[in-house]
């Protein structure tokens, strides 16, 4: 199942607003060929509809959610780890981007003045559903709502100077989300491709991972609590790269959809 938090216009019972809903058509299927149903309240639990239902083109997609906390996972694969000059961590690596950091599909990244070196890291998203505090490696994809796509932007002059990881990774629009959260899939297998202005810069499998996705829920759960909403980014393949302002930066991964976002100078 497919859930979208998105803008709507309203209808004849219903004032136009924010709601959260199930997107619903085929797999693969053009937005022409969507719907999209709202839900009551928040869809952490059995969902209840509304009844109102709305043509994909009418509705504006938000960030499936506003998490507490980002926790990103860096490193996690060999070849990234390799193309940035050293090897993957025995320990997990583990930095936090900022809730003001999310975005939603089609919203603009925005290019901070403070740096000269922006990069995109393609990655699957993990949304915690339950709270999930020191649980096992074996309970870890209990905890799981579902997965959607997103890019890990980063300041890469800036994590070079500064040597940790806060300021590069924790600008406005630096953790694109979306376009939807994938609630039904096995994500052990997944091809994750970035493609900038069309063409493929990132091409890899979520089965690459040093540090599977129950590993990952289980390490962050025995440091901090993960609640419900809450989003791991579970690291980026070989292939990152810059972006400038006019690209277009999209991040496909099979079994969910395709996040895009287009790049843009940062508001003064």
């Amino acid at each position: 199942m497919r859930i979208a938090r998105f803008v709507h216009p309203g209808s004849a019972n219903t004032p136009g607003g924010v709601a959260w809903g199930t997107v619903e058509g085929p797999p693969g299927a053009g937005p022409d060929s969507l719907t999209v149903a709202a839900i009551e309240g928040h869809p952490f639990g059995p969902l209840t509809f509304t009844g109102d239902r709305w043509a994909f083109g009418d509705v504006r997609l938000l960030s499936p959610f506003l998490p507490s906390k980002v926790v990103a996972f860096g490193k996690n694969y060999a070849d990234h780890a390799a193309e940035m000059g050293g090897e993957a961590p025995t320990t997990p690596l583990i930095f936090i981007k900022p809730s003001t950091s999310v975005i939603g599909e089609g919203d603009a990244i925005r290019l901070p003045a403070s740096s000269e070196e922006v990069h995109y890291e393609g990655e699957l998203a993990v949304v915690i559903g339950t709270p999930a505090r020191n649980v096992t490696r074996e309970n870890a994809l209990q905890h799981v709502f579902g997965y959607c796509a997103a890019n890990d932007v980063t300041a890469r002059d800036q994590q070079r100077a500064d040597v940790q990881f806060t300021r590069a990774k924790s600008y406005d629009s630096f953790c694109p989300l979306g376009p939807w959260v994938e609630t039904v899939l096995d994500a052990a297998d997944l091809r994750v491709v970035t493609r900038v202005n069309g063409q493929i810069k990132q091409d890899g499998r979520t089965s690459q991972m040093i540090h599977d996705l129950a590993t990952q829920i289980a390490f962050v759960s025995g440091i901090m609590t993960l609640l419900p909403g809450d989003v791991i980014l579970t690291g980026t393949p070989a292939g990152v790269g810059p972006i400038v302002a006019g690209d277009t930066v999209s991040v496909e991964i099979e079994g969910i959809g395709t996040l895009t976002n287009p790049v843009a100078a940062a508001k003064k």
